[in-house]
């Protein structure tokens, strides 16, 4: 990449630590941050709890996991796109088209008539997602310096501690008063406020030039990954695995994967940079994220329901059981910058995330078997303390190595990966609940059936687990201080202008 053709750079002056704050200079944006980052928070848990609901309604459990999936693969697919832009026009546009495209999909999403309806517009949803994300964790590490993120991340992640616990609730409020449909309406009035938000208290001045955006790369991504899942979620179902059509959908898959590495390798300016994988603390921190994203889905998509159909709690109680995941998660994230990684660093921080996940995980497929709503809420919690000090001090390790105009798409793929391994990962998830059910000859409902078949899930997740604690092991050894004088020191002159301020 020639890096002469940018022109952007943050000319925002790192304030005081004690200065960060809902009421410090750069508390507009903060909260405006808080509230973009709380659309993807809530949906993150709010639809798992109705999905019982939804198939009663439009029918087609085996397609159930589809929601999840294409959700996730629009937003991982765009995520590298919008970063690509980010590093180029500048944040604020981007997450903004990201909140109007959330607020399209959610309306489309509570008028949908069948689960393929439903299914489609979730793209939409993810379409916007795959830039509400990645762009507000972007804005946090322009405007905080490394030591000012520890504290700035207790506010985000307080809006992922909140939404554990309303997303649940609401979710299953709609559910048992047979209103589901308002999982989606709910976003809409959180879209406006956001977008207002963001227009009044963010502000970036940017030098606008030329750029080359990597359709060819994004569309044979996008095709081949949606193969992939196709044949994974389908195979044994619509058609036998080995089949005709089975061998000519994973074939075409993959070789469109394998011209998606070589288009990228002479693409200009490609969606995904492949020299992020020539850096070691790049390419671990990359596979960390991947590795998440299958933990994170198989459980968000498959705890409500295995309770619901197993036990026959209510969508309330299954969507609180799974709230302990999430509220595990931004509890460790809180406190994962003051005690561990400013004064250990950033891979003992990861090592001992990763003990956690594979205690909590482990001891929910071990004990799946035997269904209780408190050993899943614990399991859960354990697990999300785990992967709350495994995601965000990775994430922070990537953005802090880079420069400014690297961050972006430090940030994207990151975050690309989380969703490409939730894609694939709740794909693959649901390929085996559907084999076990499938072989079972009973309903998805029958209790002894959702039992066998969250087993076989969660057991796949301890499998994701272990082999996400490798990528843990192979990151470099480094400390806070040193990443972020390695990431100042690759910053491009001040002339270069971009600037974010308050408004």
């Amino acid at each position: 990449m020639d890096r002469g053709r940018h022109a952007l750079f943050p000319l925002v002056t790192p304030a005081p630590a004690d200065a960060v704050g809902l009421r410090s200079e750069r508390g507009p944006i903060l909260l405006a941050l808080m509230v973009s980052t709380g659309l993807i928070a809530i949906d993150a848990t709010i639809l798992a709890t109705a999905v019982p609901s939804i198939v009663r309604d439009l029918g087609g459990f085996s397609q159930f996991p589809w929601l999840f999936s294409v959700y996730l693969l629009a937003q991982a697919v765009s995520v590298p796109v919008y970063a690509k832009l980010a590093d180029t026009v500048g944040r604020k546009p981007l997450i903004l088209l990201g909140i109007g495209l959330f607020l399209l999909g959610s309306v489309l999403c509570g008028f949908a008539w069948s689960m393929p309806a439903l299914i489609a517009f979730r793209a939409v949803q993810g379409l916007g997602a795959g830039a509400v994300q990645p762009m507000a964790i972007t804005i946090a590490g322009d405007i905080y310096t490394v030591a000012e993120r520890a504290k700035a991340q207790g506010y985000i992640a307080s809006v992922w501690a909140i939404s554990s616990v309303v997303g649940p609730t609401l979710g299953g409020i709609f559910s048992q008063l047979g209103i589901w449909r308002w999982i989606f309406f709910v976003n809409v009035p959180l879209c406006l406020l956001a977008g207002a938000l963001i227009v009044r208290n963010f502000r970036e001045s940017v030098q606008r030039r030329e750029h080359q955006v990597d359709y060819l790369g994004a569309g044979l991504l996008t095709v081949g990954m949606t193969l992939l899942i196709l044949g994974v979620l389908e195979g044994g179902q619509a058609w036998a695995w080995s089949s005709p059509t089975s061998l000519a959908v994973f074939g075409v898959g993959g070789l469109l994967l394998l011209l998606f590495v070589l288009v990228e390798r002479r693409a200009a300016e490609p969606v995904l940079p492949l020299w992020v994988l020539t850096r070691r603390l790049l390419a671990t921190t990359t596979f960390l994220a991947m590795g998440i994203g299958v933990i994170l889905i198989g459980l968000t998509s498959y705890v409500p329901t295995y309770l619901e159909n197993s036990l026959g709690v209510s969508p309330l109680v299954g969507g609180l059981a799974l709230a302990a995941l999430t509220l595990g998660w931004p509890i460790a994230a809180t406190l994962s910058g003051r005690l561990f990684y400013l004064r250990y660093g950033f891979k003992p921080t990861v090592l001992i995330g990763m003990t956690l996940v594979l205690l909590g995980s482990g001891g929910l497929a071990l004990l799946a078997h035997t269904p209780s709503v408190a050993v899943v809420a614990v399991t859960c919690f354990v697990t999300g303390l785990g992967m709350g000090l495994v995601a965000t001090p990775s994430l922070i390790a990537a953005q802090a190595s880079v420069a400014w105009h690297e961050r972006g798409v430090a940030t994207g793929t990151n975050m690309f990966a989380r969703s490409i391994g939730s894609a694939v990962g709740a794909a693959v998830l649901g390929a085996v609940a559907n084999a076990v059910i499938a072989s079972s000859g009973r309903p998805e409902t029958d209790p002894t059936t959702a039992a066998d078949s969250g087993a076989a899930v969660f057991l796949a997740v301890f499998v994701a687990a272990v082999l996400t604690v490798v990528a843990g092991l192979l990151m470099p050894r480094v400390s806070a201080q040193e990443v972020q004088q390695k990431g100042e020191g690759q910053e491009r002159p001040a002339e270069d202008g971009v600037e974010a301020e308050v408004a």
